[in-house]
């Protein structure tokens, strides 16, 4: 395993820290309150400039991995260490458009779409028009397990009718989220991972009714926004299926596989920048007679910060190198620990830096609550911990038969 950052890696990744530096950390505040401003749900005129900028820079659409006409082909290994940069700051992945679920969408445009449905949806969203949600989870089953997932998709003569409730469907509430990608079942009666299909269901069809944002502690996560959404009587041409009838678990896994990875990658950033920090109000907040710095539960939560991030990041460098030698499959076992230490590490690490602020961890006035909050809700997201540890174990037992 060879993890030196290549000449193209560090050409990138000079570039990114040099964009983030003079572009997104002055403005990490001022997002927020453009947000508000827009009244939670409206563009923020910042991002756009942002992405004009980045766009301009040649840093944009750096997610997709070879072969691809789209971007520079970085391979996944060459990619961590600018999707970890782009991370440290909770939003600004917009900004190169390399965000999900948009880049989980583009790649599966890219991979299974035709030619006519990536005109229509793949173009503008590798240019930015656009953006997009991944409709999967439901309210009433375990969606944990994607073979309960109820939505039906019956095909009509020359369409398909699809009815049910998703929710959790994660930037479906932005002003410029034009497509869903949508998972239901075809055939209830068909084996049991042939029973999905995946569905291009553009936003504006009639039948669309969107419910609810749902907050995490609190969070809407807006302008991008987690929906609850209702799915009735919605049609939409045969032409709109991906693959064809029968193929969504396997689109699903094809799929979810790099969307982990990369929430890795970012989530990595997030916990270095809490790390950051953490660091520097231990070094300049004075309690009972000497700097936080000096005192011995600082020292030990600052050095296991370390330690836990660089372990997520080698682990998720060795998931990384696996994706590019052996293939997103026989990477499995890699991609599912690196889902649960990720996340769980950025929780702890995130957590300690909020308990050294004080109060003002949990304030507005840092983005550590947010950071938490966004953290934990990965822990859910693209399959929960129990599930991924479950097939960590199979996996390592099944050495042993």
């Amino acid at each position: 395993m060879e993890f030196s950052h290549t000449p193209r890696t560090r050409e990138f990744l000079g570039r990114v820290q040099e964009f983030m530096h003079a572009h997104v950390y002055p403005n990490e505040m001022r997002y927020y309150e453009q947000v508000a401003e827009a009244g939670r749900w409206g563009e923020v005129p910042l991002l756009l400039d942002l992405q004009a900028k980045a766009r301009t820079a040649g840093l944009w659409n750096l997610f997709l991995p070879p072969p691809t006409t789209h971007g520079p082909g970085l391979t996944n290994v060459e990619y961590a260490p600018l999707c970890e940069a782009m991370g440290r700051i909770h939003w600004s992945s917009q900004v190169f458009n390399c965000s999900a679920p948009d880049t989980g969408n583009m790649e599966t445009l890219e991979r299974f779409g035709t030619g006519e449905q990536k005109r229509a949806w793949l173009e503008p969203l590798l240019s930015g028009e656009i953006r997009s949600a991944f409709a999967m989870t439901e309210p009433a089953v375990a969606s944990s397990d994607a073979t309960n997932i109820e939505t039906a998709i019956l095909r009509d003569e020359e369409d398909y009718v699809i009815n049910g409730r998703k929710w959790w469907i994660s930037g479906a509430g932005d002003a410029r989220c034009r497509i869903f990608i949508l998972m239901g079942k075809t055939d209830p009666e068909a084996p049991r991972h042939r029973q999905q299909s995946m569905i291009l269901v553009p936003r504006d069809t009639p039948g669309i009714r969107i419910l609810r944002p749902l907050s995490v502690f609190g969070y809407d996560d807006a302008p991008h926004g987690h929906m609850e959404i209702v799915f009735e009587n919605v049609r939409v041409p045969a032409a709109n299926i991906l693959l064809g009838e029968g193929r969504g678990f396997e689109i699903a896994q094809a799929r979810l596989g790099p969307g982990r990875i990369h929430h890795c990658m970012r989530l990595i950033g997030l916990a270095e920048r809490a790390l950051e920090s953490m660091c520097l109000r231990a070094k300049e907040r004075v309690a009972f007679g000497k700097p936080l710095s000096e005192q011995g539960v600082t020292l030990e939560r600052i050095a296991e910060s370390r330690i836990l991030i660089d372990q997520a990041r080698l682990l998720t460098l060795r998931a990384a190198w696996m994706m590019d030698t052996v293939g997103n499959k026989s990477a499995k076992a890699e991609i599912a620990m690196i889902k649960v230490a990720a996340p769980n590490m950025a929780c702890q690490v995130i957590d300690w830096a909020i308990q050294l602020h004080g109060a003002a961890g949990v304030s507005q006035d840092f983005a550590l609550a947010a950071s938490y909050a966004h953290a934990r809700k990965l822990r859910f997201a693209d399959g929960p911990d129990e599930v991924h540890r479950a097939q960590i174990g199979k996996l390592e037992l099944a050495r042993y038969s």
